[in-house]
């Protein structure tokens, strides 16, 4: 017979221990330790007791394995086929994680909806009735104009009944939905209607019958995510997964939950922002740190195809505190706008406020401005902004972010078409980032002259021509350059 047990597992990092603690001794979060009834099944014997992704596995030559490159399906939505890779690989199993309300299931479904056109796809939902699903896809589908205008003298109650039935003419027939958290019931689901596309929203809403443990425990979401690792490999159905994120920002549950899947994908912005950017963390089937733009509209989310010339669409001209770095997201540079504002402090201690910076980047920076070029920050308040709600990660933006500081404190503009690029040390040098030529190509492209960049000491591929080229070896020379008034 089954034996019982009870342990506790920490819902933050997964730790178990036998006995409740008030604080992980991994992880260190408080209250996190729940109770867990386990059933330990007798191991049985045998030769038919295996278990793996086929049911058998034979050691092959790695000279007899196939290296062609893998398939991959066509997706309409080009930023998120960049930041996939290319497409969807058969087979593969994609976690998209984000804010609460930041637009996850959203995107799920224009993606659902578009793949339907070609392929059979099943959207699962823990979280919202079919008629919810279906109300948001009738009004992303009305949004986008593609429905035809009622007359103007029809009734209301007329006209809302003709644009029901069309929206419901004009929605894919191969997009399934049904709502359940059992995952029997959804491996179920999928033998029967034999999708080439599930999407499970959300992973925490799902749970085993046989596990004791509630929805979104530890427990169930690494052996739902197993489960559904192995039907995807074995059956070659690609699988999307949303999953929630912790105040911190990662993504709810065990760390091994970000192991078992191919690609990460995080959906970030600010949510009074319009802008949203898609980000590949960990991707098995192509380039990390990839980026995709959209914006928040009306009928969804849009693709931006872009983003430099979005983000720097409303920038202020001669204002000063604004400079223009050029930073890379995967493999495509985006420009955007920096501001800094400095101010008198009104209490002993000044304060640094960064949005869309780090905050230890920016400390770095103003210590670096104070003793290297002499700038009196102690006694101001500094704040710097990224335009577009966009997170700035690389040191590249390092010399843009001092100069928007610099010019906010001596109340002189930088040159308008510059643009400026460089990591700064400790003893206020320029360290020269990587895939300059790519940046600087891209400020070509939107109309910039002038680029301040680190001096190269390392000869390499030639800058293009077209743009003049300003190369610094210190802070101090690039503020001299970028604060210099046109003629």
């Amino acid at each position: 017979m089954a034996k019982t047990h009870t342990r506790y597992v920490c819902q933050e990092c997964g730790r178990v221990a036998a006995s409740y603690m008030g604080k992980c001794p991994q992880c260190g979060s408080f209250n996190s330790m729940v109770e867990e009834v386990v059933h330990d099944e007798p191991v049985a014997k045998g030769p038919g007791t295996v278990r793996g992704l086929t049911g058998r596995s034979i050691p092959r030559p790695i000279s007899e394995v196939g290296g062609e490159a893998e398939d991959r399906i066509h997706l309409p939505i080009g930023e998120f086929a960049r930041v996939l890779g290319g497409g969807i690989v058969q087979g593969s199993i994609v976690l998209v994680g984000g804010d609460p309300g930041i637009g996850k299931s959203t995107l799920m479904l224009q993606m659902a909806m578009e793949m339907a056109k070609s392929q059979r796809v099943l959207y699962v939902s823990g979280e919202e009735s079919e008629r919810q699903i279906k109300m948001r896809a009738m009004r992303l589908v009305n949004a986008v104009g593609t429905q035809p205008n009622e007359s103007v003298g029809t009734q209301q109650d007329e006209r809302s009944s003709k644009s029901s039935e069309n929206s419901a003419v004009s929605l894919p027939g191969n997009l399934l939905l049904v709502t359940e958290t059992n995952l029997e019931v959804i491996l179920n689901h999928v033998r029967d209607s034999k999708p080439d596309l599930l999407i499970v929203d959300s992973i925490q809403t799902v749970y085993l019958s046989d596990m004791d443990s509630s929805a979104g425990s530890v427990s169930q979401v690494r052996e739902c995510s197993s489960q559904l690792r192995e039907l995807a490999k074995s059956s070659g159905i690609s699988v999307f997964m949303i999953g929630h994120v912790t105040k911190d920002g990662a993504i709810a549950g065990p760390r091994v939950l970000e192991h078992i899947v191919d690609t990460v994908l995080y959906l970030e912005g600010d949510r009074f922002q319009a802008y949203r950017l898609l980000r590949s963390v960990k991707n098995r089937f192509g380039a990390t740190a990839e980026v995709g733009v959209f914006e928040m509209r009306e009928g969804g989310l849009m693709e931006v195809t872009n983003p430099s010339e979005a983000f720097l669409a409303e920038r202020l001209v001669n204002a000063a505190g604004s400079a223009i770095a050029v930073t890379m997201e995967g493999t495509r540079p985006i420009l955007v706008e920096i501001q800094g504002l400095t101010s008198p402090t009104q209490f002993g201690n000044a304060r640094r406020t960064p949005n869309g910076v780090d905050f230890n980047r920016l400390l770095l920076i103003t210590a670096v401005l104070t003793r290297r070029v002499g700038l009196k920050l102690a006694e101001h308040d500094a704040f710097v902004n990224v335009v577009g709600g966009i997170q700035i990660d690389e040191p590249a933006a390092d010399l843009a972010i001092a100069a928007a500081i610099a010019s906010s404190w001596k109340d002189v503009p930088i040159r308008a078409e510059a643009v400026l690029i460089g990591e700064i040390g400790l003893a206020g040098e320029l360290r020269m980032p990587g895939q300059m030529v790519a940046r600087l190509r891209e400020a070509q492209k939107l109309g910039f002259k002038t680029a301040i960049v680190p001096k190269a000491i390392r000869k390499g591929e030639e800058y293009p021509k077209g743009i003049e080229i300003i190369e610094v070896r210190s802070v101090d020379q690039a503020l001299d350059a970028a604060l210099k008034k046109e003629k």
